[in-house]
């Protein structure tokens, strides 16, 4: 497989940026179709694929969430086209028979609590990752962020517990006179090895 371009690499991961604000420019039902189509593809353990998500653009709808948001995160959030809320079905195994090659896989989840919800938690976030990365790639910019009450997102928009929430996402246009200046990464000799 060939290394992908500069320019590529620079729009997923060099120069984009979490955004803090929004153009005034919609989002439609065809491009965030798109992103999940793509974002569909990137691999989850067993093909579990426990993300859920919930696309929320209308003023009524973002008043829903208004209550679970921190203070920090309630203009932007407002202001933006589309909040996703990244969920995870915490009984995705019910869908194993159809997705995975082995039917009988659902019961290696149905029967182990503690597994299934590890197995959901981390593909639900790794896929929650993979739409990032996909809306990146389509022209949007995205502010992710866990400064809300998950227990209030949960009791609003999803009250019988079946999914449960993970992290929220802005997608939209940014604005850039509202970003922030890059903060520091760390670097390779501080956060790995090579063995």
């Amino acid at each position: 497989m060939p290394r992908i371009a500069a320019d590529a690499l620079n729009q997923l991961f060099l120069d984009a940026r979490t955004q803090n604000g929004w153009l005034d420019r919609p989002v439609s039902d065809d491009l965030l179709r798109e992103i999940y189509d793509i974002a569909k593809m990137g691999p989850t353990s067993m093909n579990t694929q426990p993300m859920r998500l919930v696309f929320l653009r209308s003023p009524q709808a973002k008043q829903r969430l208004a209550p679970a948001l921190s203070p920090a995160n309630l203009d932007k959030t407002l202001a933006a086209p589309v909040t996703a809320i990244m969920a995870r079905d915490t009984q995705f195994y019910d869908y194993m028979p159809e997705i995975w090659h082995k039917p009988e896989a659902r019961e290696t989840f149905a029967g182990n609590a503690p597994l299934a919800q590890a197995t959901a938690q981390r593909n639900a976030t790794l896929q929650g990752a993979y739409l990032i990365i996909a809306a990146r790639a389509l022209g949007l910019d995205c502010g992710p962020m866990s400064g809300f009450d998950i227990a209030k997102v949960n009791a609003e928009f999803f009250p019988d517990g079946r999914f449960q929430t993970d992290f929220l996402c802005n997608l939209g246009y940014g604005d850039p006179a509202k970003l922030f200046g890059r903060q520091p990464r760390h670097t390779f000799e501080r956060v790995c090895q090579v063995l």
